[in-house]
């Protein structure tokens, strides 16, 4: 199951407390998603969501200032699923290396581009035109308002990396983390872009890249 992180990271207007309330907003973020494939982020409403969802405005606003609130929820869900699919698999499965765990990152993040609803447009902050971009003006500190999506993620896979894999932090880890999903996003919308579903070359490439970039700080 899911961890609802993004409650207590002060996304939401209140915390939902009860059982209903927290379906309630599971709902919301759900549908939200799927009107993001149907509708794009600009056609995306409070007020379809809600009715969708099944719930009053008034509960929608009582959870979600905005739409912006609401996107920042649901980037933040996504953002936990794939670290929890992360942790779960590096727990459980016996990898070679670290390399190994790369791969497995990168092909997480490619499925779930393929699969989750609304993750072609929203995936770990930025609000995209489609699943290969480009992002739309003033979205990349949807994560954190002081702070760019992907320093966010890189922070979060690198303290993943420490805890899971035994790596000594440094703040060199840190930079070397941040240019790794940096250069990683790019080659990966340029594969959505090239192909619907990821082009399987340049997903490659994309491991290769971060692979060998990161030997220097892992090997």
């Amino acid at each position: 199951m899911e961890r609802t992180t993004y409650v207590s990271e002060g996304t939401l207007r209140r915390r939902p407390a009860q059982r209903r309330s927290q379906e309630r907003v599971e709902r919301m973020l759900d549908e939200s998603a799927r009107l993001l494939d149907e509708v794009g982020y600009e056609g995306l409403t409070t007020k379809e969501v809600a009715r969708r969802a099944g719930v009053p405005i008034g509960t929608f606003y009582q959870f979600f200032t905005d739409k912006q609130a609401l996107v920042r929820a649901l980037a933040l869900r996504n953002l936990e699923a794939f670290l929890d699919v992360m942790s779960d698999r590096l727990t459980t499965e016996s990898l070679p290396d670290w390399t190994a765990a790369v791969d497995l990152g990168i092909d997480e993040f490619v499925r779930m581009k393929r699969s989750r609803p609304g993750f072609g447009v929203v995936d770990f902050g930025e609000v995209l035109a489609g699943p290969g971009g480009p992002a739309l003006p003033g979205t990349q500190r949807v994560l954190d308002e002081a702070l760019e999506n992907n320093v966010v993620v890189a922070d979060r896979l690198r303290a993943l990396t420490v805890e899971m894999l035994g790596v000594p932090p440094d703040d060199g880890l840190a930079r070397a983390f941040l240019v790794a999903v940096e250069a990683a996003d790019a080659v990966l919308k340029l594969a959505f872009r090239a192909h619907p579903e990821g082009d399987p070359g340049l997903v490659a490439e994309c491991k290769s890249l971060v692979r060998r970039y990161l030997s220097a700080y892992l090997s």
